[in-house]
C-alpha cells in the first residue's frame, strides 16, 4: 500500500498485501492449523467461514501474531515472519518482528475489549498516541472523523457502559481504523450481538468494504459473507478445504462445504 488513507505503508508493496505460506500451529499436541497458504491483494475481503473448531480465530490471530504460528510465513505489506527460524531467534530480534507485522493490522474482536474507564474518545486515541506516538490532538482529530464515520459521532465523550453492544463493536471497529492499518481483521464482529443489533454493524463492514478496505473476516454470516467477499475461505480441520470467489457459498464444490452452509443458513 501506498500511503494512502486507508493504510500505514509510506512504501510500494510488491505483491499480494497478505500471504501466508504453510501456516501451522498446535496446542498442547493438537493441531489447529496443518498448513494453511492463501494470499489477499490490496482492497479485497477475504471471508473465513466453517464450523467451530476448524481454526478460523487461530488463523486470523495468527495475522495479528497474538498467536506464534509454529510454523510458516506471513507477511503483511512489507514485513514478513518465518515462524519455522522465529524461535531461534534473540528476544529483541523476535520482538522486533512481531512489532513490525503486527504494524501493518488493525484488529476487531468477537467483544468490543474497551477499556470500561475510558470514554468512547480516550479509547480511540489511546493506540495512535501510546503505541504510534501521533500527537494527541491528531489522534483526537482522527477518532471524531472516525466516529462520525460509523455513526457515533455524538458518543465521544460517552462510556462504553453507556453504549449498545452495536455500538460498543462500532467504536471497536473505529479503534482498529485509528491505528491507520494496511489490512482490518474481524474475528466474528457480530457473534455476541443480540440479533436485532447485528445489522448496524454488518452496515459499517459494507461502508468498509465499499472504500476500498482490505478486510479479512471470520464470519458465520453466509448471506453478509456472499454479499462483500472477493475471496471465500472455507476451513475444515485445520485446512482450507474449499477456496474461491462467492461461488463457494453459492454452489460449493466440497460436500463438506455444502453440508455447513445448509446448517447454517437453516439456522438462520
Amino acid at each position: 500500500m501506498t500511503g494512502s488513507s486507508t493504510g500505514r505503508s509510506t512504501g510500494p508493496t510488491t505483491g499480494p498485501l497478505v500471504e501466508v505460506r504453510g501456516l501451522r500451529k498446535a496446542f498442547d499436541g493438537t493441531p489447529v492449523l496443518e498448513g494453511v497458504s492463501f494470499e489477499a491483494t490490496e482492497g479485497t475481503v477475504t471471508a473465513v467461514l466453517g464450523p467451530s473448531g476448524s481454526g478460523k480465530s487461530t488463523l486470523l490471530r495468527s495475522l495479528n501474531v497474538l498467536e506464534v504460528p509454529d510454523a510458516g510465513t506471513v507477511r503483511l505489506a512489507d514485513d514478513e515472519i518465518d515462524f519455522g527460524t522465529f524461535a531461534g531467534l534473540g528476544r529483541a530480534q523476535q520482538k522486533r518482528q512481531l512489532a513490525a507485522l503486527r504494524g501493518h493490522s488493525g484488529m476487531v474482536f468477537q467483544s468490543h475489549h474497551l477499556f470500561p474507564h475510558r470514554t468512547v474518545l480516550q479509547n480511540l486515541v489511546e493506540g495512535p498516541v501510546q503505541v504510534q506516538h501521533r500527537p494527541l490532538a491528531e489522534a483526537e482529530a482522527d477518532a471524531h472523523r472516525l466516529l462520525d464515520q460509523v455513526g457515533l459521532a455524538d458518543r465521544a465523550a460517552a462510556y462504553p457502559s453507556q453504549l449498545s453492544g452495536g455500538q460498543q463493536q462500532r467504536v471497536g471497529i473505529a479503534r482498529a481504523l485509528a491505528l491507520h492499518p494496511d489490512v482490518v481483521l474481524l474475528d466474528e464482529p457480530t457473534s455476541a450481538l443480540d440479533p436485532e443489533l447485528v445489522g448496524e454493524v454488518l452496515g459499517v463492514v459494507r461502508d468498509l468494504a465499499a472504500q476500498g478496505r482490505t478486510m479479512v473476516i471470520v464470519t458465520h454470516e453466509v448471506r453478509f459473507a456472499r454479499d462483500v467477499a472477493d475471496q471465500v475461505l472455507f476451513l475444515d480441520g485445520g485446512v482450507i478445504a474449499e477456496q474461491g470467489g462467492a461461488e463457494v457459498l453459492t454452489d460449493p464444490q466440497h460436500e463438506r462445504t455444502r453440508q455447513f452452509l445448509s446448517r447454517v443458513l437453516q439456522a438462520g
